[in-house]
């Protein structure tokens, strides 16, 4: 074999070509980048055997067709866990035996060769076609694991994103739990503090609520001591004349028993009035102290009269020019309920509070017209239940705001002359502590109504 031939030149032309399809199936510059540097240099070996061919008698190409098979098989057994490389060999171990063997044959046994030439041109066929067909395979097994890799490489990124996503809801939850602990924190300082200024509030609508009675208190008792200090004034100059009586001589018996019969209406008229000033008392000290949650039978018309008189006396004290007309409608077979006394009492002297401050403001608007304030309550048994009526003729309350005045701190009275707890006060007291209603029904500039039933 010499240079003249063009042999050399062929089997280098496809020793590379060979060598560069492989290199880019097996994608070893990316995969064996060390290893790739010294197959891209088949060539020069081919070069070089080819020069040696020249020289040396003995045949060049098969050791080069070794070298191609040696770097092939070399590479693939670096590159064994890729699968297409596995089928690669597969492919290529029958097309390089024989190609080997035919050379080895057809150098050293030119008879033997030629002898079974047909034989070996098959075989040779067999190998070509077995090696098409794997390398086929070979290439959709590639396809298929490039296409894996590619649904890996999308599910990974997918993973990824979903990791970034996990991970940033998990910053903001954080966050966001964060925050919501802070505001807990906030609202509970803000409700504690609330309910401190609730309390303080609600304590003082009870002083407000004590001041209106004790005002009343004070006016209402000086009537009974006024009558109890004049009867003792009488009566003591009713004992200086019976003393002086008893000392003369001619006693006027019959002037004596006139003198001791009016003595003892006096004393016992001091002991009406003194009775009067006591239950007052009493009442007071019933109404300030708290309530002990326990029922007790009252005499309901005496209570809503008490305390009717008590709240427009507790105003008068404030307001010397201020006069109302009072008018009751007891029930008197209504008898004794069962009731905290003082929760009631505190219900009715804050409705009646509230409907002598109505008929005074509606005097104060309109001085001129002859208009009448007036209170008026009204009792009676309906049904198995106590139903208490407290009405007026003052300004009333606007549609707009009359489902809220029963609200926590909701008032129509001006800044600093209500608190906004007393209805909502009357209404727990009703309905919490004593299982009934109150309800009310009003018309702006006519007046207001109040309700209350009570089991009987």
């Amino acid at each position: 074999m010499n240079w003249s031939d063009g042999e050399s030149y062929i089997a280098i032309g496809i020793a590379a070509g060979l060598m560069r399809y492989f290199r880019r199936f097996l994608e070893t510059e990316k995969r064996l980048p060390h290893w790739d540097r010294y197959l891209k240099q088949v060539w020069l070996a081919g070069l070089i055997l080819m020069g040696l061919g020249g020289i040396f008698p003995d045949p060049w190409l098969i050791w080069f067709e070794l070298i191609i098979i040696f770097a092939i098989v070399y590479t693939i057994s670096q590159l064994y866990e890729f699968r297409p490389a596995r089928t690669l060999l597969l492919a290529l171990a029958p097309y390089a035996f024989i190609l080997v063997v035919k050379d080895l044959l057809e150098h050293l046994a030119p008879k033997f060769y030629k002898a079974n030439d047909d034989y070996i041109d098959a075989t040779s066929t067999f190998a070509i076609i077995w090696l098409i067909t794997f390398v086929v395979i070979a290439n959709n097994q590639k396809k298929s694991l490039a296409k894996a890799q590619l649904e890996h490489e999308k599910e990974l990124e997918k993973r990824r994103i979903i990791e970034a996503k996990k991970n940033e809801l998990e910053f903001l939850v954080a966050e966001r739990t964060a925050e919501i602990t802070r505001q807990k924190e906030e609202l509970e300082q803000t409700v504690t503090e609330l309910k401190a200024t609730q309390s303080q509030l609600v304590q003082s609508e009870k002083m407000a609520s004590l001041g209106e009675l004790t005002a009343g208190i004070a006016h209402e008792i000086q009537n009974p001591l006024n009558f109890v200090n004049n009867f003792s004034e009488v009566s003591i100059e009713l004992i200086d004349e019976l003393t002086e009586e008893q000392a003369k001589a001619d006693r006027d018996h019959e002037l004596e028993a006139e003198l001791l019969t009016d003595l003892k209406q006096n004393l016992q008229k001091i002991n009406h009035h003194g009775g009067r000033a006591s239950s007052i008392v009493k009442g007071m000290l019933q109404h300030s102290r708290a309530s002990n949650g326990q029922r007790e039978l009252t005499d309901l018309n005496a209570l809503a009269d008490e305390y009717l008189r008590l709240a427009y006396h507790g105003l008068r004290a404030k307001d010397k020019t201020f006069n109302a007309v009072l008018k009751t409608d007891f029930d008197a077979s209504l008898g004794q309920i069962s009731m905290i006394p003082q929760d009631i009492g505190r219900v009715l002297l804050n409705l009646f509070t509230n409907a002598f401050y109505a008929v005074q403001q509606r005097q104060k608007q309109h001085p001129d017209l002859a208009y009448q304030p007036t209170v008026s309550i009204s009792t009676r048994c309906d049904n198995s239940q106590a139903v208490i009526v407290v009405s007026d003729n003052g300004t009333g309350i606007p549609e707009s705001v009359q489902q809220k005045i029963f609200q926590p701190f909701f008032t129509t009275k001006p800044t600093g002359e209500g608190t906004g707890l007393g209805l909502s006060l009357a209404y727990d007291i009703v309905t919490k502590g004593h299982g009934g209603t109150l309800e009310v029904e009003s018309k702006e500039g006519e007046g207001t109504t109040f309700t209350i039933t009570l089991p009987a």
